[in-house]
C-alpha cells in the first residue's frame, strides 16, 4: 500500500518528467510534495540516494539526448524544452553529462541510424547471441505514449520498491515494448516498465504481474546512453535478423538494464535487448 512519503516521491518524479521546461527549483518541488522546503530535500535524498537537483539534471539531460537524436528541432529549441533559456549553459551541462556537445552528440547519433532516404544507413555493429531464456516475472507499471517518456514509470516503480523495502527481491530492471514507433502513433505506443522478481515474490495490488515467456531469444548487448537504443534496434531488426536466418517469435521485445543511470555515466550504461525467436 502506498504510504504518504511514497506518494509524495511519486508525485514529484512524475512532475519532473511531465514538466522538464518548468520551474523545478527545490521550493517548487517541495510545494508539489506538500512538504516544507526545509525538510523535503532531506527526505528525497534519503529515499532515493540522489539530490533533487541531480534528479532534475539527469531527467532533463536524458530527454535532451533523445530529442537531439529523434527530433529535427534546433539545439536552442531542445534547450528551451528542457528548461534552459541559455544555450551556452545547456551546452556546458550536456557536455558534462555526455562528454560531447549537443551538436556532436546529434551528429554521432545520426550516423548510427539508417538514412531516411534508403532506410539503410551506416549501421553500427552490436554483439548478438542466441540463448535459451528461462521464464520469469516482472513487477510492472503500464505506460502508453512516447517510449522516451517511459522514464517516469521506471522512476515510479523504483520509488515504490524503495519505500516498501522490496529491493532484496529485485533481480534487475526491465522494459517491455509492444509496438513499432515507426508504425504506431507516439500517443498509442504501449510498454511496461518494471523490476524482475522471482516466483516467490508476493505481487502488490498496484503492480502488474507480467509473465516473461521462456524460449529461444536473440540478445543484443548495447553500451551507451539510452538515446542510442533506436540505432541498436535498427541494427537488430534491419541487419542481424535478415542475415541470421531466424524468425521472430510471437512475443514483444524486452530490454534489461544491467546498471543504474543514477550512478553510472551515460557512456557506460549497458542494456540487453531480447528478441524472442521461433
Amino acid at each position: 500500500m502506498t504510504n504518504p512519503y511514497e506518494a509524495r516521491l511519486l508525485r514529484v518524479k512524475e512532475y519532473i518528467h511531465d514538466n522538464p521546461a518548468g520551474d523545478l527549483s527545490l521550493d517548487a518541488l517541495a510545494e508539489v510534495a506538500a512538504m516544507s522546503r526545509f525538510h523535503w530535500h532531506r527526505v528525497f535524498h534519503g529515499m532515493t540516494g540522489e539530490t533533487c537537483a541531480a534528479a532534475v539534471r539527469r531527467i532533463r539531460m536524458h530527454r535532451a539526448a533523445c530529442w537531439l537524436v529523434q527530433k529535427d528541432w534546433s539545439i536552442g529549441e531542445v534547450a528551451a524544452r528542457c528548461g534552459y533559456d541559455n544555450v551556452a549553459s545547456f551546452t556546458r551541462i550536456f557536455r558534462e553529462a555526455f562528454g560531447l556537445t549537443p551538436a556532436a552528440f546529434r551528429k554521432r547519433g545520426a550516423l548510427a541510424s539508417p538514412s531516411p532516404e534508403t532506410n539503410r544507413g551506416e549501421f553500427s555493429m552490436y554483439p548478438v547471441e542466441i540463448k535459451e531464456r528461462s521464464g520469469g516475472r516482472m513487477a510492472a507499471l503500464a505506460h502508453t505514449g512516447p517510449y522516451l517518456e517511459i522514464g517516469k514509470k521506471f522512476e515510479a516503480i523504483a520509488a515504490m520498491f524503495t519505500s516498501r523495502g522490496l529491493w532484496p527481491s529485485a533481480r534487475g530492471m526491465a522494459g517491455v515494448y509492444y509496438d513499432d514507433p515507426s508504425a504506431v502513433p507516439e500517443a498509442e505506443l504501449r510498454s511496461h516498465a518494471g523490476i524482475l522478481v522471482g516466483e516467490e515474490f508476493e505481487m502488490p495490488d498496484d503492480m502488474e504481474d507480467l509473465k516473461i515467456p521462456a524460449g529461444k531469444v536473440a540478445v543484443l548487448t548495447y553500451t551507451g546512453p539510452y538515446s542510442g537504443l533506436k540505432a541498436a534496434y535498427d541494427y537488430l531488426y534491419g541487419v542481424w535478423l535478415p542475415e541470421s536466418g531466424e524468425e521472430p517469435g510471437d512475443a514483444p521485445a524486452m530490454e534489461v538494464y544491467l546498471n543504474d543511470p543514477t550512478d553510472t555515466a551515460p557512456e557506460e550504461l549497458v542494456t540487453e535487448i531480447y528478441l524472442p525467436l521461433k
